[in-house]
């Protein structure tokens, strides 16, 4: 089942003073040349949080505040300034001919998937890249029995005080059932509901970055693709207390030119080999014009689990892209974790690819 919607746009339904407090920055060999072996200076520094998850894991009503200042950050839902100072200091940080040069992706651009030159993603499910200095994009779990969940697109706030569905319903509901997962957040999202990333952190979830306002990475400029990842990791960190090194392109469109730029960002790509192709299905996320039925989304989930009982999937275990949009995803998820429980062994996906960094540069 592969994820190919490169070019449908879908609807969204939803000061700089850096913190002179401490922050303890885990350092690592470098992958190869051109890695960050420390948290990217070009990052304001916030209060780290402390260890998580908590204990116990917090549940009910968010009553926690934040002190993010919202009125740091671009416009949410909107393309960022590539001339901000604070862009314009990461740009600076990037070795350019580390970035292959590939132009952004127009409609109807020729390409030939045959030789894949850039590795692209939307045309060839390619995640091993062409230049030998960057990293293969994680996508499967190695081993058979492990199902790396995953949520995009999150934090989901409630639409008002008597909205059952914003978070933290996703988040107690995993914290009943023992559950953490990989979270991908939308910057625009995170400023929005800062206070969700906070209770998602200490619950013991990863937070990943997801750009700030979910475009195809592939079909924008370089210095745009800097100020779409750094916006999202300066939210995460403002917010929650940790630097992120991990990120998810929207819609898996990725190349190599936009995986050089992350990848000297400090973040590593994360994809999938399962979709659950929850996304489709009708909701206030999609102005409610999915395409796909409940019952076509049941088929994915239980095709996965007959192929564990029966050991026709051995080659390797699962990634599985779902989302935190609306209440119909978080319905799915409510309804095949346990009984995805009972034959994988469901975990984050640092859990179960051992050749990711830590998911935070502090420690």
């Amino acid at each position: 089942m592969i994820k190919f919607y490169f070019f449908i746009t879908i609807t969204a339904s939803i000061g700089f003073i850096a913190n002179a407090l401490p922050v303890i920055e885990q350092r690592s060999p470098t992958q190869s040349g051109i890695l960050p072996t420390s948290s990217p200076a070009f990052l304001p520094s916030f209060p780290y949080h402390g260890s998580t998850p908590l204990n116990p894991v917090p549940t009910g009503p968010i009553r926690s505040k934040s002190n993010l200042r919202k009125s740091s950050y671009p416009q949410p839902w909107t393309y960022p300034d590539v001339n901000h100072p604070e862009v314009r200091r990461a740009i600076s940080a990037i070795d350019w001919n580390h970035v292959p040069n590939f132009a952004p992706r127009t409609m109807g651009m020729e390409y030939d998937e045959h030789l894949d030159e850039a590795c692209w993603w939307t045309e060839s499910q390619c995640t091993t890249p062409k230049v030998y200095y960057l990293p293969e994009d994680v996508k499967f779990c190695p081993n058979s029995q492990d199902f790396g969940l995953t949520y995009d697109d999150g934090p989901l706030p409630p639409t008002g005080p008597d909205d059952p569905w914003g978070e933290p319903r996703l988040y107690d509901f995993l914290a009943a059932n023992k559950q953490t997962a990989t979270l991908f957040y939308v910057g625009s999202n995170v400023i929005n509901f800062p206070q969700a990333a906070v209770r998602a952190l200490e619950s013991g979830h990863t937070l990943c970055a997801h750009t700030w306002s979910h475009p195809q990475m592939t079909t924008i400029s370089n210095h745009d693709i800097v100020a779409q990842l750094y916006w999202s990791m300066r939210a995460i960190k403002e917010a929650a207390g940790v630097t992120t090194r991990c990120w998810r392109p929207p819609y898996g469109d990725i190349d190599d030119r936009v995986r050089a730029i992350a990848h000297q960002m400090g973040l590593s790509t994360i994809l999938w080999n399962s979709d659950s192709f929850d996304w489709g299905l009708p909701s206030v996320a999609n102005g409610f014009s999915g395409t796909y039925e409940v019952s076509t989304i049941d088929s994915y989930f239980e095709q996965w689990i007959s192929d564990r009982k029966n050991e026709v999937d051995i080659d390797n275990g699962r990634i599985v892209l779902e989302h935190e949009t609306s209440n119909v995803t978080i319905m799915v998820s409510e309804n095949w974790l346990p009984k995805l429980k009972q034959v994988f062994n469901v975990q984050k996906v640092h859990d179960c690819a051992p050749q990711l960094p830590s998911p935070y540069w502090e420690s």
